[in-house]
């Protein structure tokens, strides 16, 4: 076939038009991969070197598109899949677009989203986290339910100033499972809802969420349930942004906390943190923090502190350092997981150290 520079410039002048400026979908992603080394593992004395995906940033591509329907209203869809950098495989549990799958309306009013998406619990603790979220050493290791996402869930978030609120219900937070299909007859099964509220003014943020989902079957406490609240706020003093947060948790009717001392029932427990980012450089950010969870009525309560150093190659390319340390106390077993809750992990009573060198790229 001949090759006509003509026929090239033409087709790209009609993708120029306006008509098809109305209309945008964009590829994007994030690799991230590294190298971990962790002691204590296996319940013993016993140490690991492995390659992990996701330690910043959670290996992902996904699909972004909007269109303009005019009078400011525009229709969003967001195709969200993860995936192990390691081993290529799918991750969220082998799910085609297991991160996020959603479509909805977006106007001056706000956003109305339905599919599956992030909780309203998820949505806060993005923003006050130390170190934003990160897979490896950072809050979720001490609660997992922070980056959940919901199934069948409709979603409102609207911002009017400085002030952002949302409120979401997911007629089944996790299909596929026993309490999560939208089971007819039984509509609390697998039911979540939240809310939050966050405020922003110059160098100055609070943020708080609540959660409630529904954790029972059908022929085993049907009204079982865990609850969370979140307050949490930032202040920039730049270059440096001091974080702090409290988050309240209870299980009630037989229910089991996500990502809690594994077994026991009906636990209610205390989170709080701190921490600081600094921008040191162009190039250089530097992180640190101390989470702290107090199980109520128990002296199992771990610590957990984090570092972390990242150095931007470019706006898509940088290389991080991160370290991590739990503190465990009577039969707490919190350990430095390889992604997800760290409960579990490690032997009861015992500490454990780990540090993670890799790339992240984003794109």
């Amino acid at each position: 076939m001949q090759y006509k520079p003509g026929a090239t410039a033409l087709f790209c002048a009609l993708c120029s038009l306006p008509a098809a400026a109305q209309t945008s979908v964009t590829l994007y992603g994030v690799v991230d991969a590294g190298i971990e080394f962790a002691n204590h593992q296996n319940g013993g004395d016993h140490s690991v070197v492995r390659m992990t995906s996701g330690n910043v940033a959670g290996s992902r591509w996904g699909l972004r598109g909007m269109e303009d329907l005019g009078g400011g209203l525009k229709g969003v869809f967001v195709l969200e899949s993860g995936y192990d950098t390691d081993t290529g495989k799918s991750a969220q549990g082998g799910r085609l677009f297991g991160r996020m799958a959603y479509v909805g309306l977006q106007g001056k009013w706000g956003s109305l989203l339905l599919g599956r998406q992030q909780t309203a619990l998820f949505d806060v603790i993005g923003r006050y986290d130390p170190m934003l979220l990160a897979t490896k050493y950072s809050i979720f290791t001490q609660d997992v339910a922070f980056v959940s996402r919901a199934d069948n869930t409709i979603k409102y978030t609207g911002t009017f100033g400085g002030l952002v609120a949302s409120a979401m219900y997911s007629f089944g937070a996790e299909s596929g499972t026993a309490n999560g299909s939208e089971v007819p007859g039984e509509p609390k099964l697998g039911r979540e809802y939240g809310f939050r509220l966050s405020y922003s003014s110059g160098p100055f943020s609070v943020g708080a969420a609540y959660d409630d989902v529904n954790t029972g079957t059908v022929t085993a406490n049907p009204d079982a349930k865990t609850r969370r609240a979140v307050l949490a706020g930032t202040y920039e003093l730049s270059p440096v942004k001091v974080f702090a947060g409290y988050r309240w948790a209870k299980a009630y009717d037989g229910a089991l906390l996500t990502g809690a001392i594994p077994g026991q029932a009906n636990q209610g427990s205390n989170l709080w943190w701190t921490g600081v980012t600094w921008q040191a450089g162009a190039a250089i950010n530097l992180s640190a923090a101390a989470y702290y969870q107090d199980f109520r009525n128990t002296g199992n309560d771990p610590w957990l502190f984090v570092g972390m150093a990242k150095y931007a190659f470019s706006k898509r390319t940088d290389a991080y350092l991160s370290v991590g340390y739990t503190k465990n106390k009577g039969s707490s077993n919190l350990g430095l997981s390889t992604g997800g809750s760290g409960f579990g992990t490690t032997t009861a009573g015992t500490n454990q150290f780990g540090t993670t060198i890799g790339l992240r790229h984003i794109f």
